[in-house]
């Protein structure tokens, strides 16, 4: 059973449903206790860090998921999702994440194309039990204007090239963050949901 979190923000049924393709049971909710029943949580996402915290405190949802995490449970963060793990985002004005991670949400340079919206490629940096059986260079889905300035090493297992070098995947004990969408993201999206089920 694999809680998505709803929090106002983020294409729910989308992911419920690429979860589903896959054979894993998942279920939208907002009920503190369902999330805490779960066997692995996900943090969705479109939108706005500042708002997206916004919402999760407003409905007390940032205090569940921080007791979760604490337990060990797999939490999954998707595009916006995978920003609120770390401390800071400046997207609207400066705003506190989760934490989990070292590092701050910033704005993609201004010399490319803002938002970054499109198929791009992963390159592979440290194994992954996500990345299982996904080759180097394959395309997922990404649709974003701010990225990761990951501060501590070992946490990046994949990037992209969008003029600069975007962590595209991090990992941290059991959190997992994905910046492009693994249920718009066709085959590969769709196995690297799988995997996740195998790390559940």
């Amino acid at each position: 059973m694999i809680a998505i979190v709803d929090y106002g923000m983020g294409n729910l049924r989308s992911v419920q449903k690429a979860f589903e393709a896959v054979g894993l049971d998942a279920f939208v909710t907002q009920d503190h206790k369902k999330i805490e029943d779960a066997k692995a949580v996900v943090i969705p996402g479109v939108g706005a860090f500042y708002d997206a915290m916004e919402q999760l405190k407003k409905q007390q949802l940032d205090e569940k998921i921080k007791n979760e995490v604490k337990k060990g449970k797999p939490l999954l963060g998707i595009c916006l999702g995978m920003q609120v793990l770390f401390e800071f985002g400046y997207e609207v004005k400066e705003c506190s994440g989760f934490s989990f991670m070292k590092g701050n949400i910033v704005k993609l340079p201004t010399t490319n194309k803002i938002p970054h919206m499109g198929w791009n490629q992963l390159n592979m940096k440290e194994d992954s039990a996500l990345l299982k059986e996904i080759k180097d260079g394959e395309y997922v889905y990404f649709v974003h204007s701010f990225f990761a300035e990951v501060g501590e090493q070992g946490i990046i297992k994949a990037t992209t090239d969008y003029g600069l070098e975007v962590p595209a995947m991090v990992e941290k004990e059991n959190l997992f963050g994905l910046q492009f969408h693994p249920e718009k993201s066709g085959e590969v999206g769709l196995k690297i949901l799988k995997n996740f089920g195998k790390v559940i």
